[in-house]
């Protein structure tokens, strides 16, 4: 009975919709129902009402400025800075003809600023760019701001392959 209270208080102050998932019980099969709406929503013009999915800049624009679009109209940034790093980074991403990708900002949750202390939603603030990856798998590049940290990726031979057990000891093996 709560979910559908739920359910109907997000739709009555205007969500498109509001699904339960399982996704932590279920793994994929337990947000199925999640995507399906995203989906609906993004493409349905009708259903939706709305225009449907469109990014906030034209994918022709620059590296650069499809970042200061985000910064300043999402997270109310009043100018965006980049490193030596991020600049040698948008030169060779550009001159490898990936500026046409998406961007996916990689920043603090705490803050719309790069800075976690600075709590609430700050404007007027400077968004530091340190560094600038490319997903070119997924298709996106990613900005780092601040001291962003991010997870390494997985190896191409899984560590797996090298943990057992030694027969003599007993002790596993392979794992450091």
């Amino acid at each position: 009975a709560e979910l559908d209270l739920v359910r109907t208080l997000a739709r009555n102050a205007g969500a498109y919709d509001a699904i339960p998932t399982h996704l932590w019980a279920k793994g994929g099969a337990g947000a199925v129902e999640l995507a399906q709406a995203v989906a609906r929503c993004c493409t349905n013009k009708a259903e939706s009402g709305a225009e449907g999915f469109r990014f906030l800049y034209d994918s022709s624009l620059s590296i650069k400025e499809k970042i200061e679009t985000i910064a300043k109209q999402v997270y109310r940034a009043a100018s965006v800075s980049y490193s030596e790093e991020a600049e040698r980074k948008i030169e060779q991403f550009t001159a490898n003809g990936w500026s046409s990708m998406p961007i996916c900002m990689a920043k603090t949750q705490y803050s719309f600023s790069a800075d976690p202390a600075l709590k609430g939603a700050p404007e007027g603030f400077d968004l530091p760019i340190r560094d600038i990856r490319a997903s070119l798998g997924a298709g996106f590049i990613y900005p780092l701001c601040g001291a962003m940290a991010t997870l390494p990726g997985l190896p191409t031979r899984p560590c797996f392959y090298d943990i057992d057990i030694d027969e003599d000891s007993g002790d596993i093996v392979g794992l450091f």
